[in-house]
């Protein structure tokens, strides 16, 4: 729980988190720059998008808790587990039920890119453990630093009350989210790792923020196509356009989704 008793040290250049915090700095850099992310950000998110969103997230989140939990004792992992705290699964599906249904798991779907993810994280939970520390670190601190602030943009955005529809975005198990932010990466760091594995987890963030925006910039040209047709066929040919879009291209489906995703990683893993 985030009220437990070690006081976390001060973060050094040799810590773990600061190696990671470096080492993505330009991925990051180049992530919060984009126009999507700067456009979320001005509330400007369909629900549609959101949907899309919360359909990979559960894929991927299903994929990272699953190989945490049964890598619960391995000793690069032990230090980071806090299923009471950070887990995310429940609140996923709580949310995709309050969108699509009880049957919700029968309209989850999700392309190609999502699944060659959640492939890797299911890789390296069965072969490499310590590289999901990479993974858990950018993920679920992303998510706990610009969760309050993204959560109130959807709501507004799309006009929802209370809580349904955004519990993705509360951590009810994390009564000060600076204090348990301290805590983990104080854990973090105080994992044993050679160098090599040091190294193996530093690229392992680094290629997971870059296949995102490998993604996300790939959304950015699907997006400027979109802007040509509108501009070409008028607002109504257009919103016919967007619907068959949707409807027929899981890639555009993904890229959206992956959009508002990196929002969190951008908005979040500087204020670690």
């Amino acid at each position: 729980m985030d009220s437990m008793q070690s006081k976390p040290r001060e973060a050094t250049g040799s810590d773990l988190s600061e190696q990671i915090k470096a080492a993505t700095k330009d991925s990051h850099v180049r992530a919060e720059n984009t126009q999507l992310m700067l456009s979320y950000q001005k509330g400007q998110i369909t629900p549609t998008q959101y949907k899309l969103l919360l359909c990979s997230l559960y894929e991927i989140y299903q994929a990272l808790e699953e190989e945490l939990d049964r890598n619960a004792a391995h000793p690069a992992v032990q230090p980071v587990y806090f299923p009471q705290e950070l887990a995310r699964l429940e609140s996923l599906e709580l949310d995709l039920e309050h969108f699509f249904g009880p049957h919700w798991r029968k309209r989850v779907t999700v392309p190609a890119a999502t699944h060659r993810y959640t492939q890797r994280l299911r890789e390296i939970g069965r072969n490499r453990p310590d590289l999901l520390v990479a993974h858990a670190y950018t993920r679920y601190l992303g998510d706990l630093s610009g969760g309050q602030v993204l959560g109130k943009i959807t709501q507004k955005s799309l006009g929802l009350s209370g809580n349904k529809g955004v519990l993705f975005f509360s951590f009810p198990g994390v009564t000060s989210p600076n204090r348990f932010k301290q805590l983990y990466r104080s854990r973090m760091n105080s994992i044993e790792l050679t160098e090599q594995q040091r190294r193996d987890v530093l690229d392992e963030a680094t290629t997971a923020f870059e296949l995102n925006i490998e993604v996300f910039d790939d959304l950015q040209k699907m997006l400027s196509i979109t802007e040509e047709a509108s501009s070409e066929k008028g607002n109504d040919a257009t919103s016919k356009t967007l619907s068959k879009t949707f409807s027929s291209s899981p890639v555009l489906q993904f890229a959206l989704g992956v959009g508002i995703t990196l929002a969190t990683v951008g908005m979040g893993v500087y204020a670690f």
